[in-house]
């Protein structure tokens, strides 16, 4: 397949231009940070590469000579820090350099680890930077890479079925994705599983039990879509239960995957602790309900994370259920508030019950059923506040 434009290249630019700040843009290996600076970047370092390195640690100033900071010109460069995160001192390393050269140049930042998850160095970053969570490809940035003043799209008049049957397969991560080779996927996904746990949190993290942390990531990738209960994993591995809690914090601060809270305010009965887990890259899993339920989880994260990234609104996912075992996969909330909710089924018209049962309770705006073994309809999924039915490529068409 030809290459595809991505939205954050518009999101990146408009910053760029606009803004004072760093960039901080965080997200999985292979997602594409790297090859989205290159087109940017007038200067590139890159930690993991030795003379880059050097460079660094030599200090700021040696930074700015290298990268002719200290020289006049017409156009600002624009200096790119690769896994700069590997660095014990990159917050402090960063906090003197934007103090000493942040007018001279614009500054991008990319990490595959959150780029706020490690508290080493005592120095704040606070006004000097914007983060960004880049995402693989999703239904929405295939179809547009313009990014929009308002969250929801204009429905489109159509949409191929081999495009979005080629992202169900591939996944979208955009190497595997523009291959379209299923035998490179397995190899691909092999080979990112195992730079993850045996290069990456090796490298990053206090852990050590790095095969206990590996069973632990491979249970967990045949349980997306399920509640987690700490006690069980831990038994399975034969590990406490705060320390698996902290492995999945871990896993997920390495966007292997996510846990999702559920929302219980104003839910009779609500449940209020147990986290549900969902990974990052749908390819994977056979369980094709599972999968179903995992590729809508991602799309969503992805929109919320990127409303709020840009400055729409303050945006989060939840899950919705009670102790009478009714339940919805999820619940988009808007400034703190209950804005859409979606369940999800694979080929089921029948509308759940629990969608109008929660809507009620929540006072949601909207409240969608998507059925993934139904073709795209050119419909404004927005225009239905009453619980409804829908292909789910009509509603995530309409999300970035």
């Amino acid at each position: 397949m030809k290459a595809i434009s991505r939205i954050y290249e518009s999101v990146v630019k408009r910053h760029l231009e606009n803004e004072r700040q760093m960039v901080f843009l965080s997200g999985p290996r292979q997602v594409g940070k790297t090859t989205l600076c290159e087109c940017f970047q007038t200067c590139y370092l890159n930690w993991d590469k030795g003379s880059d390195r050097d460079i660094i640690l030599s200090g700021e100033e040696e930074v700015a000579r290298v990268t002719g900071l200290e020289q006049a010109c017409k156009v600002q460069p624009i200096l790119t820090f690769d896994e700069l995160h590997h660095y014990k001192h990159w917050k402090r390393f960063l906090k003197g350099f934007f103090d000493g050269y942040g007018k001279k140049t614009k500054i991008l930042v990319t990490g595959s680890a959150r780029l706020n998850v490690y508290k080493r160095g005592g120095d704040s970053l606070m006004g000097r930077y914007f983060p960004y969570r880049m995402h693989p490809f999703s239904l929405g940035e295939i179809i547009h890479t313009d990014v929009a003043e308002t969250e929801i799209r204009a429905p489109i008049d159509s949409l191929p079925e081999e495009m979005w049957n080629h992202l169900v397969k591939f996944g979208g991560f955009p190497e595997p994705y523009a291959r379209g080779d299923i035998m490179f996927l397995r190899r691909w996904q092999r080979l990112r599983f195992e730079q993850l746990v045996r290069e990456d949190i090796r490298k990053d993290t206090a852990i050590r039990e790095i095969d206990q942390i590996e069973s632990l990531a491979r249970i967990l990738s045949e349980r997306s879509g399920e509640q987690i209960s700490y006690a069980s994993l831990g038994a399975e591995i034969q590990m406490n239960e705060i320390t698996i809690r902290n492995w999945i914090s871990t896993l997920s601060s390495f966007f292997y995957g996510f846990c999702l809270k559920p929302w219980s305010r104003h839910i009779a009965n609500g449940i209020r602790k147990t986290p549900k887990w969902y990974l990052r890259d749908w390819s994977g899993i056979t369980d094709v309900g599972k999968r179903n339920e995992t590729i809508v989880a991602c799309h969503l994260l992805k929109a919320v994370e990127f409303w709020t990234d840009i400055g729409l609104g303050d945006y989060d996912l939840f899950y919705l259920r009670d102790k009478q075992k009714r339940e919805v996969d999820f619940l988009i909330t808007k400034d703190g508030e209950p804005w859409f909710m979606v369940e999800v089924k694979t080929s089921d018209r029948s509308l759940s019950p629990s969608l109008a049962h929660f809507q009620k309770q929540t006072g949601a705006q909207y409240a969608f059923q998507v059925v993934f073994d139904w073709p795209f309809e050119p419909v404004d999924a927005f225009s239905y506040t009453e619980p409804i039915v829908i292909p789910v490529t009509t509603l995530l068409s309409q999300l970035v």
